[in-house]
């Protein structure tokens, strides 16, 4: 496991970044680990049992996660569910999928190719964080995007199946 502290010359970070609160923060990133491969670039303890913040480097992303600190940090298992979820490119959605599941998340929606140019795949955590895992298979314009997303409703109207199978 990857402990380092933070410096100045070994942290970057993106614009724009996840951070979750979640109910186990070290069973969070022992799951994340298994599932995406993470690496811990630090962490920050409250005591022997809390994470009051921990980095995590999932393909090439920085993912922020800490255990409830205070009243007003509310992790998604206290609040019933997220209706966030977070979307990672992965080099195969299928087998990061399975890797998910394998490590404990709830399958949401089976692998299966997208609208919009993506096989995708949907789980929730153990924290009750919803993720999709997707792959690009095609690149596809804006303007067929949208006459893929209009059959899609159109079937959807025609079916209630919100796959649009």
């Amino acid at each position: 496991m990857n402990t380092t502290h933070p410096t100045s010359s070994n942290l970057e970070y993106q614009n724009l970044m996840a951070y979750l609160t979640v109910h186990d923060a070290k069973a969070a990133i022992a799951f994340y680990t298994q599932a995406f491969g993470a690496i811990e670039r630090f962490r920050l303890t409250a005591g022997p049992d809390r994470i009051g913040h921990c980095e995590l480097i999932i393909e090439g992303q920085v993912l922020m996660l800490a255990d409830p600190m205070c009243e007003t940090a509310k992790s998604a298992k206290d609040l019933g569910g997220s209706p966030v979820k977070l979307a990672l490119l992965v080099s195969d959605a299928d087998a990061a999928f399975a890797r998910a599941v394998a490590a404990g998340a709830r399958p949401d929606m089976e692998p299966a190719d997208q609208f919009y140019g993506f096989r995708m795949a949907g789980f929730t955590d153990p924290f009750g964080f919803g993720w999709m895992v997707q792959h690009r298979i095609e690149t596809v314009q804006p303007a067929e995007m949208q006459k893929r997303w209009e059959e899609m409703m159109r079937k959807f109207a025609e079916t209630g199946n919100c796959s649009g199978a």
